[in-house]
């Protein structure tokens, strides 16, 4: 009795590793201040190969809780946070003024852009 009950515990923690390793479906919207909220698109970065562990585990960009981190503009110029890999070479930089709107979207009463969010741009590679 006592074997099946730790098997069934290796079983399910070994079943429930590729669960806490996947890219979650959905978006996660940050506020993005005056040039308009930020949706992460985990599904973007899943899609050019990307995992959850390469920017939650070493080097650990980004806490998994969201708000946890304040993620700052001046933070990612100097190559923290997403500007760890959108920095011109990985990806599209996050200081070229025309890039803004692949992350910034303004509300449609704010005169804002149409920007494709959760960096819906071409990376660099």
């Amino acid at each position: 009795m006592k074997f099946t009950g730790i098997l069934a515990v290796f079983l399910t923690l070994t079943l429930s590793i590729g669960n806490a390793l996947a890219v979650p479906a959905g978006k996660v919207e940050f506020p993005g201040g005056p040039m308009g909220k930020v949706t992460f698109d985990a599904k973007v970065h899943a899609d050019k190969g990307l995992k959850c562990a390469d920017c939650h585990t070493a080097p650990k960009l980004f806490e998994m809780k969201k708000g946890k981190d304040k993620i700052t503009m001046a933070d990612m110029n100097t190559g923290k946070f997403c500007g760890a890999c959108h920095d011109g070479k990985k990806a599209f930089s996050v200081k070229a003024p025309a890039d803004c709107v692949k992350c910034h979207v303004k509300s449609a009463g704010a005169g804002g852009g149409a920007g494709a969010g959760g960096g819906g741009g071409a990376a660099k590679k």
